[in-house]
């Protein structure tokens, strides 16, 4: 019998940082991970809005926005990878007319939990005639590890982790979803010492 244990899988969780993590892509983020295996992991961060709204980033692609509810939201910095391409975070959406293990839009990863992203314009263009997924986070780059590194810096206290609640993604306001994934653990930012401990 081996004594390892499974490998660490936290995708559809929560990252939180700690106090103590200071690099400004991520200090107080909170960041969505779309993926997490052996060979790293890949995620958005939720809290941190640019200052171009969707609206705006449609008027730059050239496509009307026919979503009301959606043309004042911000546009996300999603990470500091590819900081010039589009992510789309969204529910999963189920077109009439296909096998519903698959997603309508092109270049989609469908992450356990009923989420998507999805890097295709096509989705884009659905939003922009009044259809397409009715919960959306759009960002501006993504947040990566190699592999070995989120785990080291977990095992430095960099971060908490915790399910993802699609609350905290979707029906949050901007400012309170830090506090509101702390919550999750049932923990508060003042609780929350800037030193890293080790016991």
């Amino acid at each position: 019998m081996t004594t390892d244990t499974a490998p660490m899988n936290l995708t559809h969780h929560f990252l939180i940082a700690m106090p103590g993590l200071e690099d400004e892509a991520f200090a107080k983020s909170v960041v969505y991970l779309c993926e997490h295996s052996p060979r790293g992991a890949m995620g958005l961060v939720i809290n941190k809005p640019s200052d171009i709204s969707l609206k705006s980033l449609f008027d730059k692609v050239e496509l009307p926005l026919r979503r009301a509810d959606l043309s004042e939201s911000p546009v996300f910095q999603g990470g500091p990878v590819q900081t010039e391409r589009g992510f789309v975070l969204h529910e999963a959406f189920i077109g009439t007319d296909i096998d519903p293990s698959e997603s309508v839009y092109a270049s989609t990863m469908a992450i356990p939990g009923g989420l998507e992203m999805t890097t295709s314009k096509d989705v884009l263009e659905a939003l922009s005639t009044g259809a397409g997924p009715r919960r959306v986070l759009v960002s501006l780059g993504y947040s990566a590890w190699g592999e070995g590194q989120l785990e080291a810096e977990l095992g430095e206290n960099s971060w908490l982790t915790v399910e993802a609640d699609l609350g905290v993604i979707f029906d949050t306001p901007v400012a309170e979803r830090y506090d509101q994934a702390l919550l999750l653990l049932g923990l508060q930012s003042w609780m929350l010492s800037p030193e890293a401990g080790h016991a």
